[in-house]
């Protein structure tokens, strides 16, 4: 018996084999919930969801449902959502794993982080935290018995992580969007959390400047001596996502090796 037996939900966007929501996917799928696949439609849609399929097909959840979805506009949420009802009908839980920041201000020779521009910062914070506002208002009315909101989030929001620069601070946006809108829905039994993950090798964290470099750090410092794996993360929202956190809104939930607690 799977802890999400049942259970329907959509999970964006899947970009490859590596990413995060790729493992949440499988792990949603191996605990019996039947879900929607969102994917970010890139200049060559077709090559984009070649790739995306492979993931799928590899992580065990070929069948699941799949459509583009571009969060940066407010259209294809729409019809995301549109395509997602007629598919699903109504659903339990929705999955919010993705962020952009432009890579080119992630990087030390762009200079430090003052120097980000204005055009820069909005769209980090519109595509990595607001976002998650737009995608939850469509998710609502297709949560009439409530249900399960998570977002992944990152160290980088609570404290300086060099090099991560504008997405820290998307990020700390993103950790306090999950807070309000946990409070905006919770007498519509609707429960909004994010997991901090530690570092994990994706298409996205190779983008930020010395990334190999954190991942040496963490694995000598974290209480556990070591990084954590997509699978872990998985595991984690498939709990946020199940009856067993029916209690937990509103919260933060570190999935680190216990980076987080340690003060050097």
């Amino acid at each position: 018996m799977g802890l999400l037996d049942g259970k329907r939900g959509l999970i964006l966007n899947v970009a490859n084999d590596r990413s995060i929501a790729t493992a949440i996917a499988a792990n949603a799928v191996a605990h019996g919930a039947t879900i929607g696949v969102g994917f970010l439609p890139m200049d060559n849609r077709e090559k984009t969801e070649r790739r995306v399929r492979r993931a799928m097909e590899e992580f065990g959840f070929a069948n699941a449902w799949l459509w583009p979805c571009d969060v940066g506009s407010d259209q294809s949420i729409t019809d995301y959502f549109a395509e997602a009802q007629k598919q699903l009908g109504t659903i339990d839980f929705l999955v919010h794993c993705l962020a952009f920041a432009n890579r080119e201000y992630l990087k030390p020779e762009y200079g430090n982080f003052t120097s980000t521009p204005r055009e820069v910062y909005k769209q980090a914070c519109d595509i990595s935290a607001y976002s998650l506002i737009a995608l939850t208002r469509a998710a609502a009315p297709l949560m009439p018995k409530g249900g399960s909101v998570i977002a992944l989030t990152y160290y980088g929001a609570e404290k300086v992580v060099p090099g991560y620069n504008v997405m820290g601070v998307a990020k700390a946006a993103l950790e306090a969007t999950a807070r309000y809108l946990a409070f905006d829905l919770g007498p519509r039994k609707i429960r909004v959390n994010t997991i901090s993950a530690g570092p994990i090798p994706t298409l996205s964290a190779r983008g930020v400047a010395g990334f190999d470099d954190i991942l040496v750090h963490v694995e000598k410092k974290a209480s556990l001596r070591r990084n954590i794996e997509a699978d872990e993360v998985g595991k984690t929202a498939v709990y946020l996502l199940s009856d067993l956190s029916s209690g937990v809104t509103g919260e933060n939930l570190f999935v680190d090796a216990g980076y987080n607690t340690v003060g050097l």
